[in-house]
Parts: structure tokens; sequence; C-alpha cells
């Protein structure tokens, strides 16, 4: 059962209609924002006593072109029509409130593209919005994207992993805050006045996670000297199939953080605590969609192969040496993955050159899945610091805590007569150091991994499925 990725909704319509990057409007709404982000505050809001700001009518004027745009674009998505309406009112608002802090609840509530997941559906969306893992402020932005809902994704959600706030998307066009590493949309980042009670949608691009994939992933086999099997380095070298793969690997990792048995919280949202505890919630929902997608390739997708290797090879080669060495709970993921594969002889690195026993590696895969589960099921009899330390023995069994750790001494070398928050301080930064394999690989990969900032399906290279 080999399913595909459309880039087309059959019947619908949606992927059809004028591409809206290709109308005037987009140039001239994007050099508009483009021209205010660099006016705005961290906050998003505009200092008009601050060195370089504009005379205040400049502004306005500059949003009543992004305004301009907006109502001459909007007739291609009419789809989109409610949403646009609130943003223009929002907009108006701001400016006549003489560009304070922004406030655009009402536009977010007024979009809901998860409502109507159609394939191929182009969205224009403009906030001002911070961009994970890209640009820290909230500044206005512009994206056009394109939602990513084939048939046999929108089958396996209804029949298997629901998940109705799930949006697979791809890359259109955007503004600065999206030339960055930022590979996400997500409401939570977009500037209002207060956060509504639930969210109702959150965006993936995977056409961004495929090109940075395969492009880390196409260096690391070569530096290590790994052999891939013939079909997973076809998929390697395939754009769209690298999508598929994503696409299918979001959706039941986001909708992992709320199933299972878990403590309250898991995610851990507004909770102050031990970096690898965020790295365990993450590489718990990882592993998850690997053991779901090992079933997938016995009912025939071939997806399910394919998002076991980039589960395996993402963590493995480029989330350990991706990003600062500071609370790195990825990082942290990536090197117990490689950790426990390489004690369970899964992994070896012999005469320089990497192996992988490609037969046994669903298996213990899913046994470090299991133990992780394990923790979680346990966790629910325990008070929070005891699963603390239940999950750094964890961690620590596969992976060398740094030899100056005061956690690593144990409970006799805290505090403990202040509350569990306070002993985050005593964490490190970087409570588990890169193994000598990774300081090595680190050098290897660190030109290849900055290149992937901005990263695109096209700026990458595609390859037809």
């Amino acid at each position: 059962m080999t399913q595909t990725l459309t880039s087309a909704a059959a019947g619908s319509g949606a992927a059809t209609a004028e591409r809206v990057v290709e109308h005037p409007a987009w140039s001239t709404l994007k050099e508009a924002v483009e021209t205010i982000r660099p006016w705005q505050s961290k906050d998003g809001s505009i200092d008009f006593e601050a060195a370089g700001a504009p005379p205040g009518e400049e502004a306005v004027a500059q949003v009543e072109r992004v305004i301009g745009a907006v109502e001459q674009l909007a007739p291609l998505l009419p789809h989109d029509a409610a949403y646009h309406t609130a943003l223009v009112a929002d907009l108006r608002r701001w400016a006549e409130d003489g560009f304070a802090v922004p406030d655009f609840l009402d536009s977010l509530l007024a979009f809901q593209p998860a409502a109507e997941r159609v394939d191929g559906r182009q969205h224009l969306v403009v906030f001002p919005m911070y961009t994970q893992n890209g640009n820290p402020d909230r500044n206005l932005e512009a994206v056009v994207l394109r939602l990513v809902w084939p048939d046999w994704l929108a089958e396996l959600e209804r029949t298997r992993y629901d998940n109705p706030l799930y949006l697979g998307i791809t890359f259109e066009d955007f503004t600065a805050g999206y030339d960055t590493n930022s590979a996400v949309l997500f409401p939570e980042t977009i500037a209002v006045r207060e956060a509504p009670e639930r969210f109702s949608w959150g965006g993936i691009f995977c056409d961004r996670e495929a090109a940075r994939f395969r492009r880390v992933t196409e260096s690391a086999v070569e530096t290590l000297g790994l052999e891939l099997p013939a079909d997973i380095a076809e998929m390697v070298g395939d754009q769209d199939r690298c999508q598929q793969a994503f696409v299918l690997w979001d959706m039941v990792h986001d909708r992992t953080h709320s199933h299972g048995d878990l403590p309250f919280d898991p995610f851990m949202i507004k909770q102050r605590q031990p970096f690898w505890m965020y790295g365990l919630e993450e590489l718990r929902c990882d592993l998850t969609a690997f053991r779901e997608a090992v079933k997938l390739e016995a009912d025939g997708y071939r997806q399910g192969r394919d998002v076991q290797y980039a589960v395996l090879f993402d963590r493995m080669f480029r989330f350990p040496v991706t990003g600062e060495r500071v609370r790195n709970y990825d990082g942290l993921g990536g090197q117990l993955l490689f950790a426990y594969l390489h004690q369970h002889d899964v992994v070896r690195w012999t005469d320089n050159t990497l192996h992988i026993d490609w037969d046994r590696a669903p298996q213990v895969t899913n046994k470090l899945c299991g133990e992780i589960e394990q923790l979680y099921r346990d966790g629910i009899d325990r008070p929070k610091l005891v699963h603390w330390f239940a999950a750094y023995e964890l961690v620590s069994t596969y992976l060398a805590p740094h030899p100056g750790s005061v956690w690593a001494k144990g409970p006799d070398a805290l505090d403990l007569n202040q509350p569990p928050r306070k002993l985050v301080d005593d964490v490190l930064p970087d409570e588990f150091p890169l193994s000598m394999f990774y300081e090595a690989l680190s050098k290897k990969l660190r030109k290849v991994i900055a290149s992937t900032k901005g990263i695109t399906a096209e700026s990458a290279g595609r390859v037809a499925a």
C-alpha cells in the first residue's frame, strides 16, 4: 500500500487558484511588513522617541499599505474571509492606539485553519509574533503557506491518530522572522491581550524539516561512512518523500503529548523543571511515533518505514550537535537515543566508520520507549522531586553527567528544604556534556547545520516523488 503526498486537493480547487505569492499585492505587503519590523520594540510596540523611529504618519502609512495588500489578496482566499476582516480591524486599531503593545486576539480567534483541512489550500497569515527557534521579539510577520493534508494522512488521523488541531504546512514565502531555524506556526507566539482558554490549531512546516533533515543526514552519512539500505538512501534524496515522513511523524508526535500514562501536564507548560524532563518528554513523543511507524510499515504504509529512519537520523545526527549547550533538551534526547543504541550493540563506531544493525534497530528503539513509558507510569505515584531523580537516574544510566554536577551526587548533596523549583538552580547549563564522539561530529557538521537556516524545499533542491 504505497501512499503518495499530493500538492493539490482533487476536486477542491484549493491548489488550482492563483498563487498568493505571484500576486503583486504580496510583494507590497511583504515590503511594508519588512519596513515596519525594525521600528518595533521587543514587545511589538513602536517607541517613537527611540533613535531611528519613524514619524507617526509614516508608520500609519505602512500599516495602510499592509491593509490594502490584505484586502487585494483576500478574494483569493475566501475560506479566510472572517480572519482577514478581523486582521484589518486589528491593524487599524493598533495604529489608532499609537502603536502600543499590539493585541491581535480578535484576528487570532477568527483564524480557524484546522476547521476544514484541505490539501493544497493556501493561507495568508499576518500577526505580530515571535518565531520559535527564530526571532524572539514580537515583530509583525507575514507568511503564505499551504496545507499538507493528503487523503492517506486524513484517513490515518480519522481512524488511528486523532489530532483535530494539527496542521501539516509548507512555505510559499515569508518575512524575516522565518528566515531562521523556525519550523512552526503556533498561536501561543502571537501578541494578544489575554491567552484564549484553548488554542484551535498548530502548524509545523514539514518542508523545512524535510529539507534540513536531508542536508544534515547526507553530510553525516558521508562523514561517518555509514552504508544506507538502498530504499533509505532513496528516501533521503527525495524531498517530497521526506515531507510525507515528517508530516506523519509530527502528527503522531503532537498528539502523544496528551496520550499515555502521564503525570499531570506532561508537556510542563508554565512549569519550571530540570531540562532533562523536557528532553524525555520530547523523546517519548518521537519514540512513540517511531513505534507507530513500525506498525504502519507492517500495514503496508511506505511512510511507516521512512518515519523510522527520519526519527533515528534526525535524533542521532542533527539534534545533539544543533544549538547552544545550555539546557539543550532536544540535544539531550538525541544523545540518549544514540547512547542507548550503542550500548545495546545496535550502533557501532569502529575503524572510524558507523555501523547500524538495521534488523535490531526497531526492537531496541522500542525498548527505550518502553523504559521512558515505565518511568511515566511510576511517576504518577511519586512526589515531583522523587520523579525528577528517577528521570535523572534513567538518563545517567546511559549518559555521563558533568563531573561537577551536584545532582549527580544525589539527594544528600542538595538542600532539600528548598522547594523543587529552587533546586532547578543547581542544574548545570550543560548537565550532560557531549561525548567525545559528538564533540568530533559537531566540528564536522557545524557548517552544514548553519547552512540550514531559512532553508526551504526550493532552496534545498527538489526531487519529484
